[in-house]
């Protein structure tokens, strides 16, 4: 009977050093998971110069979301056309603006960027990217301009004309899904 009874006490002290064992795991797990997230985050918002979240936006890595729409801030250059296309290939579109100071989030940047706006020959028109005409009432500065030009934007509300050839950075934009 006594031999029964050191084994049981045996018994029930491993399944408690089992359980400590496996809790002190978790801790440490969880402990070392803290840490990356704290630095994955502070990495992050220092890569993002200006990044302003919204409740409502759902955006890929590397996508800034800003009153439900998604945007990607580029910090490379390229073409008008190289732009639109990257842009495309991630399911957006070169940014469409709906008003000239739709990009405030980005504290009066004084870059400019490539958008979605060109100038068509063809149709003897400033057109966004989805063919529609661009409002005078958002750049009256463009109505006289002609050629070969594309629209470079500053969200310091300073627009230009660039041949479409030379290289910017641009911004794209994708509805928040």
């Amino acid at each position: 009977m006594a031999v029964f009874r050191i084994t049981r006490w045996r018994l029930m002290s491993l399944i408690f050093g089992i359980k400590c064992c496996f809790l002190m795991v978790t801790l440490g797990v969880l402990v070392i998971n803290s840490f990356t997230t704290q630095n994955i985050q502070s990495t992050l918002s220092s890569s993002l110069e200006f990044q302003e979240v919204s409740e409502c936006c759902s955006c890929m890595e590397k996508w800034i979301g800003y009153q439900c729409n998604c945007y990607f801030i580029s910090k490379e250059e390229m073409s008008w056309r190289e732009s639109r296309d990257f842009c495309a290939s991630q399911n957006s579109s070169l940014l469409q603006l709906q008003t000239r100071n739709e990009l405030s989030f980005m504290n009066s940047s004084q870059t400019f960027f490539w958008i979605g706006v060109h100038y068509s020959e063809e149709r003897n028109a400033w057109l966004w990217e989805n063919g529609s005409i661009l409002s005078k009432d958002l750049f009256p500065e463009f109505s006289n301009i002609r050629g070969e030009q594309c629209i470079v934007y500053s969200p310091s509300n300073t627009v230009s004309s660039d041949s479409c050839e030379y290289k910017n950075r641009y911004i794209c934009k994708q509805l928040s899904i």
